[in-house]
């Protein structure tokens, strides 16, 4: 068995090393450098103007807390995918990178052992910061029942239905708690007058474009609440697309009835996203389903236009009993995740420094550094939470916006809270989490999250486009149920059937 010789450099191309990681795992790292880590190298994204510099003392107090001095590469997250590949291909590998999603090439960088498997490790409790309060969220992040990196949380629970307070208040309603309720609104709100004004000028439903499958749709959370599953779903063991069930037929003929009898905008098929709060705002429509994050981007809206009543256009309700049921629809819970690979770190001591050193900036005092700032300087604390200077904007758009990248957030976010400037605001916030706490219970998640199908790598854009394309059509009124039924077909003769037994055949090896 072939040996590397000691003059080996530090950094080997991962291309290399996973055509060679059997070699080098038999070899037990045997000629690559054992030398403790003297600092860590990160390459992360950033979306602040400007990157921090050298001097940022975000990276030294970073450094203190993990243990290691922090030499972070900032890559403009527009140039992000580019870069993460040509590092890849390259031999200046750092200790730890960002990585946005598992497209092909990193799963095949993973899966070839270009990147440590980190599964057993974050399992083993030595590393507590990095345990996961939602496991569901760490399976869906993994590749094929590894994990390879430390996830980015996020909040597993952001859908909910926002409503028009000043209409609910006029018509005598209340907000929705089924779907039933939802429809009985929607028609309201474009029936009965809502504004008072005397006029047949308002709808229910504000619904935008919207391209994709399983990605935060209005639609997608209609059919989850109907029980259709989360893009898959366990029928008896055997993983099937939500969109064959007979639950995903019966939300398209709910969402139809909305679209054919009025209760949503006309342009709902090309309406630009962009301009989703506009209706609402301007008294057309007066129900969105989006995350609950909107709702406080609305208050702000509307407090610039009605100061004195800002409070009294916005309720803010959480996710629907169906009539099959009671299911939320989650996120995927994370947003990329921290990756460790193999020719930086090229033992198991070193994937020790590097493990602690995550760990230690998932603590409160650096999950504060990395999405505040300092204390004192850029923002103070206050008895309601942190009140950023504006004076300092340039800098706490620096944390905000880089920093806050390397932020994992796996066991529980504890950094202090934003201060409110009014009581109302205040309660929103609290009502957002409290929502989230009743959902998460009901949250269905996607089983086939975990899985990495070939045939879906390569073709997945394609397969979803055919059945997104096929439900605004259906619900449209352009084709009927045999068509609906002929483009599902389709997207088995284009590859789906493939997809479905790829799925199937890692759901039970793994299982």
């Amino acid at each position: 068995m072939p040996v590397l010789p000691t003059t080996v450099s530090k950094r080997i191309p991962l291309a290399v090393l996973a055509a060679g990681s059997l070699v080098l795992g038999a070899c037990s790292d045997g000629g690559a450098s054992q030398e403790p880590l003297e600092s860590l190298t990160i390459m992360a994204p950033f979306f602040s103007p400007t990157p921090p510099g050298e001097d940022d003392p975000i990276d030294e107090a970073l450094s203190e807390i993990a243990g290691l001095d922090l030499s972070v590469q900032w890559v403009p997250n527009s140039d992000y995918g580019a870069k993460t590949n040509t590092v890849l291909a390259g031999d200046d590998i750092p200790d730890v990178m960002v990585i946005q999603g598992k497209d092909q090439a990193f799963v095949q960088t993973a899966e070839a052992g270009g990147f440590w498997d980190l599964t057993e490790h974050l399992a083993s409790g030595d590393y507590p910061n990095l345990v996961t309060e939602n496991p569901e969220v760490q399976e869906a992040s993994s590749v094929n029942g590894k994990v390879y990196g430390v996830y980015r949380a996020r909040d597993v629970i952001r859908a909910s239905v926002i409503v028009r307070q000043d209409w609910l208040d006029n018509l005598g309603l209340a907000l929705p708690e089924t779907t039933d309720d939802l429809y009985e609104l929607a028609r309201a709100f474009t029936e009965d007058d809502p504004d008072g004004n005397g006029e047949d000028d308002t709808y229910g439903m504000i619904n935008p474009a919207w391209g994709g499958l399983g990605n935060g749709s209005p639609y997608d959370a209609m059919e989850v609440w109907h029980g259709s599953g989360n893009l898959w779903r366990d029928e008896g063991g055997e993983l099937v697309p939500s969109f064959t069930t007979p639950e995903w037929n019966q939300a398209l003929q709910y969402e139809r009835d909305l679209v054919q009898n009025g209760y949503v905008n006309p342009d709902y098929a090309t309406m630009d996203p962009a301009t989703w709060n506009e209706p609402f705002l301007n008294g057309e429509g007066g129900i969105i389903l989006d995350v609950q994050s909107r709702a406080i981007e609305l208050v702000k809206l509307f407090k610039e236009q009605d100061p004195e009543n800002f409070d009294q256009y916005v309720a803010l309700g959480g996710q629907l009993d169906g009539p099959n049921g009671t299911f939320a629809m989650p996120t995927a819970g994370y947003s990329g995740f921290l990756a460790v690979p193999r020719s930086g770190v090229q033992n198991e001591d070193q994937l020790k420094q590097v493990l602690t050193a995550l760990n230690e900036l998932n603590t409160t005092e650096a999950q504060n550094l990395m999405n505040h700032g300092i204390e004192g300087d850029n923002y103070t604390l206050e008895e309601g939470g942190v009140v950023f200077d504006p004076a300092k904007q340039d800098f706490t758009d620096q944390v905000t916006g880089a920093w806050a990248q390397l932020g994992t957030n796996v066991a529980g976010y504890n950094a202090h809270p934003f201060q409110r400037e009014t009581e109302f605001e205040t309660a929103l916030d609290q009502l957002r989490l409290d929502l989230m706490a009743e959902d998460v219970a009901n949250a269905v998640y996607n089983p086939a999250a975990g899985f990495v199908s070939p045939t879906y790598t390569t073709s997945g854009a394609q397969l979803d486009t055919i059945i997104v394309d096929a439900r605004i059509q259906y619900i449209a009124g352009q084709i009927d149920d045999a068509g609906l039924q002929a483009a599902i077909e389709t997207w088995r003769s284009s590859g789906g059937d493939d997809v479905i037994q790829e799925v199937n055949d890692l759901y039970a090896e793994l299982n």
